[in-house]
């Protein structure tokens, strides 16, 4: 009998060993489908009568009213040499971001190919429309620290088209590319428009706690008749102080040709510093204080005298109900040099105070 049992043990287990082999060898599914949908409901306190945050949010920017501010469902194909993705988009950011796209463009949250070109190295070219290579904020609020984006990144590309070339060192340390780019947040480019934009991106991780960025743009954004180049960086990094506590410090810094042909530019900047602490796996905070310079009105115009010169302060709370199911909640508070801000009785203000709630889930 134990003769019987001890064969019996060493069948089951051959065949538990037979079963993992073959599970290892065969290839996994090259495709994988995705989706991600975040609603909210914003107060502004000055409570706009057209409902609309000021002109420079682009990204949760409906107020008093539950909206969508983005959902979209993603294919991603990947095997060892060859990648692609196509993710179609709907809500309130899309509608701001791709307001100056045409048709169908409107609704194409990401679309893009690559092809690995070295046999031992990892290098890749990509093309397509991409997801920005500027900054350390996305339009996926889940990603993010803060629920609503900074200033910083609502007025920098979220995304981009063209194509790049990208290396990832061995260690996984260094990562660089090159980027030939339509212009600054386009699909199509400006109609007049024959140039082309370039970029960088050169990211460094020392360890896992630390992550160095540095990004730049350089391009005409304008029809040729009225060219103005414009020059763009942006750096941040991002450290991980203790298990519970996170840093993230960021600075841009632009320049724009005052007229054609001109030796005096423009200039805008803008620096941040945002923090989160997580008490429990399910529980974090975090807190943000940002400025934004940009007197000249290049990116944000306002016609006042001192142009737009801003102070924001930011602090939320996220629970993750379900490991793909976040609520978050954020108070957010901008100070302006001028009157800038619009409220109800049509008259402007200096202080712009909001209050926004959301559910994201991610699949």
């Amino acid at each position: 009998m134990k003769r019987k049992l001890s064969l019996l043990v060493f069948a089951i287990l051959g065949a538990v060993s037979t079963l993992h082999a073959q599970e290892e060898t065969e290839p996994k599914n090259p495709l994988k489908i995705s989706g991600y949908a975040e609603v909210y409901y914003q107060y502004d306190f000055n409570n706009p009568e057209n409902n609309t945050r000021p002109g420079f949010v682009y990204s949760h920017n409906r107020n008093n009213e539950v909206n969508l501010n983005l959902g979209f469902v993603k294919a991603n194909y990947e095997t060892e040499k060859l990648r692609a993705n196509v993710a179609l988009g709907v809500g309130t950011y899309m509608n701001s971001n791709y307001a100056a796209e045409a048709g169908v463009l409107k609704n194409i949250y990401e679309a893009n190919i690559g092809v690995k070109i070295s046999k031992n190295k990892n290098l890749w070219v990509d093309a397509g429309i991409l997801p920005s290579h500027i900054g350390f904020e996305s339009a996926i609020s889940k990603d993010c620290f803060t629920l609503t984006r900074s200033i910083l990144a609502d007025n920098s590309p979220y995304f981009e088209s063209g194509a790049k070339i990208s290396y990832t060192s061995d260690s996984g340390k260094w990562f660089v590319s090159g980027l030939v780019l339509n212009g600054w947040q386009r699909i199509q480019r400006v109609d007049g428009n024959s140039t082309v934009a370039f970029g960088h991106q050169l990211t460094y991780k020392p360890n896992e706690k630390i992550t160095l960025n540095s990004s730049s743009f350089i391009g005409n954004d304008k029809p040729d008749s009225i060219r103005q180049m414009r020059y763009f960086h942006n750096l941040y990094g991002s450290f991980q102080i203790s298990k519970k506590l996170a840093l993230i410090t960021g600075f841009d810094i632009g320049a724009e040709q005052k007229a054609k042909g001109s030796d005096q530019y423009n200039i805008w900047y803008s620096p941040v510093v945002v923090a989160k602490y997580s008490p429990t796996e399910k529980l974090s905070f975090a807190a943000r204080g940002e400025y934004y310079s940009d007197e000249k009105g290049v990116i944000i115009a306002t016609g006042t005298a001192n142009g737009f010169k801003t102070f924001g302060y930011s602090v939320n709370a996220d629970y993750w109900i379900l490991p793909n199911l976040v609520w978050r909640t954020e108070l957010k508070n901008l100070s302006s040099k001028d009157d800038i801000f619009i409220n109800r009785d049509n008259n402007f203000k200096n202080n712009n105070l909001m209050a926004v709630t959301s559910l994201a889930v991610s699949f």
